[in-house]
């Protein structure tokens, strides 16, 4: 694994993934624009496949694989979206797949990335817990670990989004990204800055347990209590040998803010009675930042739709206004 992430890996990446992915809509939403009185476009990567972005990532990853690594078979820990993805990538090349997560991962994506033929490990109760089950396989059964975010190729195939962003608009000035360990909004934010040093890229995440935020504050990556929350997505730590995301953030990203529970299940609603959507809390905060006013909208905003692997009975109650 390289050194670094540059531009030239985000171009590879897209070209290495083209026909295997969605190029994702970019759609104008008139109810946000008339609420910011800006030009505001949602980037709807819960439509890839698997219902996140995480795939983009995940397949980069592993067609960057040797052939011997690739009988080795791969393993990743996940809040649920990466899992699916990695799953539903290794199936489709017929490699194994293991997957740790904690035991705050909802059913619904636990069952969804079983059913794709991934053997499941539930192991304590925050992904830094998990994290050692992938350690303990990586040694005792030499599976090749690919993680969620800190690695370049995860990175640069996240980083497709932003290329998209910038055939589709290249107006933009503001981008709006759901942040958790960094490797979406990292990717995008060097897509942009490599185009346009002055657009303006903001990480959106959750007040309950926000790692990323957090060690920005501090200097350097720390550990945070991993809560219940709407965007389950967005939990985890960072880790505290964070090799690429934490600096990479750090340099190219222009702030990060946090948004309520409230205020994700509002931006949920939204979603779906105002702009015809599914998504889930970790695909909602940056429509809760901008209806929140946390972000004011610039002249042309992109919003990052990030996933929409929400159980539907909890979509259901948020939609209809009930305790989720």
């Amino acid at each position: 694994m390289q050194d670094e992430v540059r531009l030239i890996d985000l171009l590879q990446a897209r070209a290495r993934l083209r026909g295997l992915i969605r190029h994702t809509p970019l759609v104008p939403s008139p109810s946000l624009s008339r609420h910011t009185g800006a030009s505001v476009h949602l980037k709807l990567d819960c439509l890839q496949i698997t219902g996140s972005f995480k795939l983009r990532g995940a397949l980069n990853a592993l067609l960057r694989l040797s052939a011997e690594e690739r009988t080795r078979g791969v393993i990743g820990v996940s809040t649920g979206n990466y899992g699916r993805a990695l799953a539903h990538a290794a199936h489709s090349m017929g490699l194994r797949a293991v997957i740790c997560m904690s035991r705050l991962v909802p059913s619904n994506k636990v069952e969804s990335i079983r059913a794709l033929g991934a053997e499941v490990r539930i192991v304590g109760d925050s992904q830094d817990e998990a994290e050692l089950e992938v350690a303990r396989l990586v040694r005792e059964q030499g599976l090749i670990q690919l993680p969620p975010f800190d690695h370049a190729d995860v990175i640069a195939g996240q980083g497709t989004t932003g290329l998209e962003i910038l055939d589709d608009l290249p107006a933009v000035d503001t981008v709006l990204v759901p942040l958790s360990g960094g490797g979406l909004l990292a990717g995008i934010a060097l897509a942009m800055k490599s185009a346009n040093p002055d657009i303006r890229i903001i990480g959106v995440s959750m007040e309950r347990g926000c790692a990323m935020h957090a060690s920005l504050r501090a200097g350097h990556p720390v550990q945070v209590e991993e809560l219940p929350t709407l965007a389950d997505s967005l939990g985890g730590g960072i880790g505290l040998g964070n090799r690429y995301t934490f600096p990479m953030v750090q340099r190219l990203v222009d702030d990060t803010v946090l948004v309520s529970e409230d205020e994700i299940a509002t931006a949920i609603r939204h979603a779906y009675n105002e702009e015809r959507v599914i998504v889930e809390g970790a695909g909602a905060v940056g429509i809760a930042a901008l209806q929140s006013g946390r972000v004011p909208a610039g002249s042309v905003t992109a919003v990052v739709l990030s996933g929409q692997n929400i159980d539907m009975a909890t979509h259901r109650r948020i939609v209809d206004g009930q305790p989720a």
